[in-house]
This record gives structure tokens, sequence and C-alpha cells, in this order.
């Protein structure tokens, strides 16, 4: 079985070595970039890149750009790296495409923690045999998702989302009209403890609604109720 590959981007030699080294002890097999320039051309580069690790401050181009980037074309899953706490970086990050971030200085285990959740859905996950039923699927109007396949459509045309909107999305609609808050979004979608960062769903559905609705600011699948959190309607 051919080992799982991980680009690591950072323009700090030793931090790259850090990353590198626990990974490959893992088992993953890991490629290496110094600034945002050379890790989207690695990444482009190559065609079997399982997941991104991706610092923000760095020369030539920051990860913001580089992940706007790969956005406009992969979405293969991105961990943001970020020396600073404020949560506008996070947002940031997160608005840009990001599936994830990390805060330096961090520990090994938890970065691992967050490298296999965002396998999970891509590389981990189990392909249905050839002979099995066909994949399930959740028709809601103009919308149809595919939960076996992770793909949606909208009026039968395919809608671009990243695993994590899809994951969101799939949960919410296998749980129509329930209301959940963001801490039980963030533990039962999200799959580990998230340290309380609730506006990382904030972001996220503001995201899905961009692409889901006909006017994002007047939803009519994904609704908020006031005070208590999210729930799917159409």
């Amino acid at each position: 079985m051919e080992k799982i590959k991980i680009l690591v981007v950072d323009d700090e030699s030793r931090m790259r070595k850090l990353v590198k080294d626990f990974l490959e002890k893992k088992g993953y097999e890991v490629v290496e970039a110094e600034n945002g320039e050379a890790a989207v051309d690695t990444f482009f580069e190559s065609n079997d890149i399982s997941l991104i690790i991706l610092d923000v401050m760095m020369p030539k181009m920051d990860g913001y750009e580089a992940c706007k980037k790969i956005r406009e074309k992969k979405n293969t899953p991105i961990i943001m790296l970020t020396a600073r706490a404020e949560e506008l970086d996070k947002v940031l990050g997160l608005e840009l495409g990001a599936d994830d971030y990390v805060t330096k200085p961090f520990g090994v285990r938890e970065l691992m923690a967050r490298v296999k959740a965002n396998l999970r859905k891509t590389v981990y996950r189990e392909e249905p045999a050839a002979e099995e039923a066909p994949a399930a699927e959740g028709n809601f109007g103009r919308l149809d998702i595919d939960l076996d396949r992770y793909e949606v459509r909208k009026d039968g045309k395919p809608l671009d989302l990243t695993l994590r909107e899809f994951e969101l999305l799939k949960f919410l609609s296998e749980r129509k009209g329930q209301v959940f808050s963001r801490e039980t979004l963030l533990e039962k979608v999200w799959g580990y403890e998230y340290y309380g960062d609730v506006r990382t769903v904030d972001v996220t559905i503001r995201r899905l609604r961009e692409k889901l609705e006909d006017a994002p600011g007047k939803p009519t699948y994904i609704l908020t109720k006031r005070g208590v959190g999210y729930y799917f309607d159409c």
C-alpha cells in the first residue's frame, strides 16, 4: 500500500524538519516547500498529495495567498499554521477555504489529531464495493446531496464544496429540523476537541450559504435559531 503523502510548508527549516520527522515516524510520506510560491508549484506538479500543512507568514507568497490559489482548483484538505492567536487571522484562513488551523507553538500530538481528522473522509474512508447498492442520496427540492460520493448538486449542477463544508451539510441534512448548537457541531462534525472556537462553525456556515443559496442573506436551507444554533430545512 502506498504511503499517504503530505505537503509541509514553512519558511523555517527547523519547523519543517520537526513536522516532517514526526509524520514520517507515523508512516506518512512528506514533501516540503519553504514558501507559498514553492508550495503552489509543488502541489500542482504532484497529483497525489492528500493533505497540506501550510504556514501563514512566509516570504514571496504567504499562506493565505497560497491557500487561495490551491482552493481555486482543488479541495485537498489544508491545515493552516499561524504564530498569531488573534481570531481575525484564523477566520481569514477559514474564509479562504482552509479546513483547519493550529496555532504555534503546538504539540505534535495536537497536530497529529488534526491530520487524522482531516484525512478521515478523503483517505481513510472505505470505498463502496461494486456490488453494493447505489450511493445514498438526499433530495431537497433543487438540492441533491450524494451522501456516499461526497457530491452536491443544485439544479443538476455540481457545487464545489470543501470536505468540511460537505461534512457539515451532510450532518445537518440527515437530521432535518433538529437544531444544533455551535459547540455540538464542533464535536460531531469536526470530530475532536476544538478548544471552544465556535467562530469556526459560523465561518463554515457562511461559506456554505454562499454556495447553496440564491440569496445568502436570506437562507432557505441552513437556518439560524437565534440564541440556540443552526438547523437544516427546505
